[in-house]
């Protein structure tokens, strides 16, 4: 494991050690309170940072074989997760992070098994190499949403944007893209802005090949950047995006955050976002914004939405900051309604 690595570890364990909102993402996808209130304080290091995780994962998995189906299928979301959070810490592709993904992978698989709602496996080949998703049916289907994860999280992570799309009808299509989870550790595909360009192409035309059925795009932070840009697609009916996130000399993104992203990048230096003041948008979107977010300005957001096409909507909350991670669930309930209108 390179020097580099190491020290953008350590980084990143003094921030959670720290700083409360670096939780925020974590609990709102799944990770119980009292689980991190448990193990803070002993997180000190990148060895002490899995074994924990690694730990209280094997808990939920032991906890998962004598519950009821249901109960079940969530205990093994959760010890996926917390195997995902395992391998998170560690940027640089080797086969520790590899150990910890397949862990976090086969846990997903098992809760798919339990779960009533099917789930397919799927692969797409960007300049060569695979990237890997997953797709989940519900019982009547009314459209399919595609999930674009956010630049640093993984297709299993955002379970629960799976679960209330299927509730509402809806088809989910999630992949890891290039630089992210499976593609990045299995195919070691990594992240440009000129890629994923590609691969959101690709990846709207892969959906729209294999099911005939109206298509919506969800994303938040720089997934939601990604979704706004894939409005200009002519198969894509409605967009919603949460907390775009924007490259800006004035953004000061943290400094953990930068150096994990340069381990999953082709091009150093760059976060590989669209440029969106050069998109042309064709279709409706519904654009969400937490009034007290610090990494994406206001005046950033009102901007943007002024050039949205026709049938635009702006959602805005005074006391969620960036993601609105505490208000996601109303918001991917309002999304599912907005793409049926």
């Amino acid at each position: 494991m390179s020097t580099d690595c190491l020290k953008t570890m350590q980084k990143t364990i003094i921030a959670a050690k720290w700083i409360d909102g670096f939780w925020d993402r974590w609990i709102v996808h799944g990770v119980e309170k009292d689980d991190i209130s448990s193990i803070r304080s002993f997180l000190v290091d990148k060895e002490s940072w899995v074994e924990t995780w690694g730990a209280l994962a094997r808990s939920w998995a032991e906890r998962a074989v004598s519950l009821p189906a249901a109960e079940a299928e969530t205990a093994w979301r959760k010890a996926s997760l917390y195997y995902h959070l395992a391998q998170w810490i560690i940027p640089e592709r080797n086969e520790e992070k590899k150990e910890w993904l397949l862990k976090s992978l086969q846990a997903a698989r098992i809760a798919d098994e339990l779960s009533p709602l099917e789930t397919h496996y799927v692969q797409l080949d960007v300049e060569g190499k695979t990237c890997f998703g997953r797709v989940r049916l519900p019982v009547k289907a009314k459209g399919a949403v595609i999930i674009i994860n956010p630049l640093d999280s993984t297709k299993e992570e955002l379970f629960t944007y799976e679960d209330d799309f299927l509730q509402n009808g809806f088809v989910t299509v999630s992949f890891d893209g290039p630089g992210q989870g499976e593609t990045y550790v299995h195919s070691g595909l990594k992240g440009a802005a000129g890629r994923w360009e590609q691969f959101i192409h690709l990846l709207i035309d892969w959906t729209s090949s294999h099911f005939s059925l109206p298509i919506c795009v969800f994303g938040t932070s720089s997934g939601a950047s990604w979704a706004i840009y894939s409005s200009g697609h002519p198969k894509v009916r409605k967009v919603a995006a949460v907390s775009p996130a924007f490259e800006s000399k004035e953004i000061q993104l943290p400094a953990y955050f930068v150096e994990r992203v340069q381990f999953v990048s082709e091009e150093k230096g760059s976060v590989w976002l669209p440029q969106l003041e050069r998109t042309t948008f064709r279709h409706p979107v519904l654009l969400v914004h937490g009034k007290r977010d610090t990494m994406v300005p206001s005046e950033h957001i009102y901007r943007l939405y002024d050039r949205l096409p026709v049938g635009k909507q702006l959602l805005e909350f005074d006391d969620e900051g960036h993601c609105c991670n505490y208000k996601l669930h109303y918001i991917r309930g309002y999304a599912a309604s907005w793409f049926q209108e």
